[in-house]
């Protein structure tokens, strides 16, 4: 069984040397992806490793099923200390890099050490090499593709880049692939910039992995399909991508405006990215998704050559509303911006948006300010500021820290107004008005983000299933508090099982609302031939999930515990996002995942039943 997972392409920048090794037998049982990063990690990285010395590993995983025939497993999974947290740095990256990885048959890529010259890494079906990057350091994500494509004569060739931001250590630097898929969280783009190492180039190799030949395995695939496909979303997201859902938010009352001042906003027609319908060129995708959610634009005024990328649902939330920004061309513009310097839009936009509320209070000292005008929605301003974080420059060289350390350096009570958990700046969703998110911001294992835990079960699942998983109807009423932690628990296990196959959430969550993963444990044993249960995965998932809390404490210098801002926290009366209703979710979380009342995880038993996976002969 270990052979089917692939082997580990092991990459000493220090020396330049480039080896493979066997996939280690007693990771299987963590299936790939991000449980084989926190497993890998667990055990290689000493605490007190600082994030930007040659000390610090990246890894780069597919996922057990990545690359394989399986509808959507397209994932990367990257894990490394964040510059950004100290702790856990985590991110995921669709596209078509992680298939051609696999078609090496290769399941991870393990980098070490710093390079003492800009390198990039060439891998192909025979192994891989370092090569000479001096020539791409300073260029953008996009010119860095098309460069490393015509120096190898390979237009197929997938590349994951960094970009200035990167190069110059933002602290949430991001990698990219294409123009439009980003593992943007945490600052793995500025891990990789501290090795001198800027991009990956893939050339598709020739290995199959669980590939459909047989009746059956076709059939599972094929079903899988069908259940996408019949999805009452699938046409919707297909059509307009996630983006398509900003309207859907601020209906619902959970959108942050303006740093959380404000929930919502007015003029939502002004930011509805569904009449961007008109501007598509091109819709596209990632490997084997029949949704193809993706879309080239054509803006109106832009020269005739330049196309710009859609921008996802959090690009929009938070270059937008969070900003006070009301201008659609200029939220596209200003997504495209972080794209191409390789830097986190959510990350980026938030502490854009964290100067601003300083700014408006008086808070921010005139010495920062200098001819800034910093005012809500300044599409101009905003631009600059991402400028100059990357070139560390005026206030952005405060500001690319991030908005923790940023407010910790600024002083006069800016920290009150700082929204971030563990130093992650949080994502659109404004958490006082919706409680499971909120206790997901802030038990999530990278900080402050909805995505890495994903709880839509929340107010996509129906009373009648909440009745029967949790025990109440209330459970999927985002203005209470009962069985939040139990809600939790699904999600973040559910997350962190489907970041371990290699699969997207769009299909899996979104629409097919899939938190109990039957459809997927049946697409896994028709493809594989393996007799797995929904129990072996969900096994799977919450020792994946213990490892990486274990993780965190190990590394944590104070920076770990699962809180909210007070910000957030209705002082007012005894309803919502209170401190007391907030403790009283956090330990129903604690106590359903088996912690202790401190939420420290008992130190890890190996062998789970997934180590059962031996498939039929």
């Amino acid at each position: 069984m270990v052979k089917q997972f692939g082997q580990l392409l092991n990459v000493d920048l220090n020396s330049g040397l480039c080896g493979l090794s066997p996939f280690p037998e007693p990771a299987v049982e963590f299936m790939g992806g991000r449980g084989f990063n926190i497993w890998y990690l667990y055990h290689h990285l000493s605490s007190g490793t600082d994030p930007l010395a040659p000390e610090n590993i990246l890894l780069i995983s597919c996922g057990f099923l990545t690359g394989s025939s399986a509808p959507t497993s397209s994932r990367l999974h990257l894990n490394a200390l964040s510059p950004l947290t100290g702790i856990l740095g985590s991110s995921n990256i669709g596209g078509y890099a992680g298939a051609w990885l696999r078609s090496c048959n290769i399941a991870s890529i393990i980098i070490t050490g710093k390079s003492q010259k800009p390198v990039s890494l060439y891998i192909d079906s025979n192994g891989a090499r370092l090569e000479d990057a001096s020539h791409l350091w300073g260029h953008d994500t996009f010119e860095t593709q098309e460069m490393i494509k015509r120096s190898h004569n390979d237009e197929k060739l997938k590349i994951l880049t960094i970009g200035p931001g990167g190069e110059s250590k933002v602290r949430f630097g991001a990698i990219m692939t294409e123009k439009d898929h980003a593992a943007g969280r945490t600052g793995m783009g500025s891990v990789m910039g501290s090795k001198n190492l800027k991009a990956i180039a893939i050339s598709k190799g020739t290995h199959k992995h669980f590939s459909a030949i047989t009746p059956l395995q076709k059939k599972a695939v094929s079903a899988y399909v069908s259940e996408i496909k019949k999805a009452p979303e699938f046409g919707f997201f297909s059509k307009y991508g996630s983006s398509g859902y900003v309207k859907w938010v601020n209906d619902m009352g959970i959108m942050g405006r303006k740093n959380y001042g404000k929930i919502g906003t007015e003029k939502i027609e002004q930011i509805d990215t569904r009449q961007l319908d008109k501007n598509i060129v091109r819709s596209s995708g990632c490997f084997r998704c029949p949704v193809q959610c993706k879309a080239d634009l054509k803006l109106e005024g832009s020269d005739k050559e330049t196309l710009f990328t859609r921008p996802e649902f959090e690009p929009v939330l938070n270059l937008g509303p969070k900003c006070g920004l009301e201008d659609l061309t200029q939220i596209i513009k200003l997504d495209n911006l972080c794209s191409r310097l390789g830097v986190d839009s959510t990350s980026a936009a938030s502490v854009i948006a964290f100067a601003m509320d300083l700014f408006e209070k008086k808070l921010l000292p005139e010495n920062l300010v200098g001819d800034l005008d910093l005012s809500w929605g300044n599409a101009d301003t905003m631009e600059k500021l991402i400028v100059q974080m990357v070139e560390a420059k005026g206030l952005g060289k405060i500001l690319r820290l991030g908005v923790r350390r940023a407010a910790q350096l600024i002083g006069n009570g800016a920290s009150k107004y700082a929204a971030h958990i563990k130093g992650l700046e949080l994502t659109g969703y404004h958490p006082s008005a919706i409680m499971g998110t909120a206790l997901g911001y802030a038990v999530s294992s990278r900080g402050g983000d909805y995505n890495n835990v994903y709880a839509s079960l929340e107010y996509s699942w129906t009373k009648e299933q909440a009745k029967k998983e949790f025990g109440t109807h209330e459970a999927v009423n985002i203005k209470s508090i009962c069985a939040k932690g139990l809600v939790i628990k699904k999600a973040v296990t559910t997350n962190i099982i489907i970041d371990s196959l290699g699969l997207c959430k769009v299909p899996v969550l979104s629409l097919l609302r899939s938190f109990n993963l039957e459809k997927e444990v049946r697409l896994i044993n028709g493809l594989t031939g393996l007799n797995i249960s929904t129990k072996d995965l969900f096994d799977a998932g919450q020792k994946i999930a213990s490892l990486e809390k274990l993780f965190n404490i190990r590394h944590e210098k104070g920076n770990t515990q699962d809180r909210l801002p007070e910000m957030f926290m209705n002082k007012e009366s005894n309803l919502g996002l209170t401190r007391k209703n907030f403790e009283t979710m956090l330990h129903e979380y604690y106590n359903a995942m088996g912690w202790d009342e401190k939420g420290i995880p008992p130190e890890p038993v190996y062998k789970t039943n997934f180590t059962k996976l031996e498939g039929k002969k």
